[in-house]
């Protein structure tokens, strides 16, 4: 079995674990794998691992995973300021400036 990995840039965990059997066949399977300090995925296939458009395949699934979960969330506030991905809209946990009751 060969052993590829690539970077979490843009790809959704979700999305490439329903795409990449579809891509690389049954016996392909991918994990969540940290190489020299960066996060991404561990592809163990038999076979060459996925092509370029393939990559962009899986790529564009994923921001449309990404802006279907944003729409789940519902609207975001007018004054918050949109961000590239919508997965990393800030959730206020805790505020100093909270009224104590």
């Amino acid at each position: 079995m060969n052993k590829y990995w690539i970077p979490r840039l843009d790809i959704h965990k979700k999305v490439i674990n329903q795409e990449l059997q579809r891509h690389l066949g049954p016996e392909a399977s991918v994990r969540a794998f940290t190489r020299e300090g960066e996060d991404g995925y561990l592809i163990t296939t038999p076979g060459p691992c996925l092509i370029d458009e393939q990559i962009d395949d899986i790529c564009i699934k994923s921001k449309e995973m990404w802006e279907r979960e944003a729409a789940l969330r519902g609207p975001i506030s007018p004054s918050s300021k949109q961000l590239k991905r919508p997965l990393h809209q800030p959730v206020l946990m805790h505020s100093k400036n909270r009224d104590k009751r």
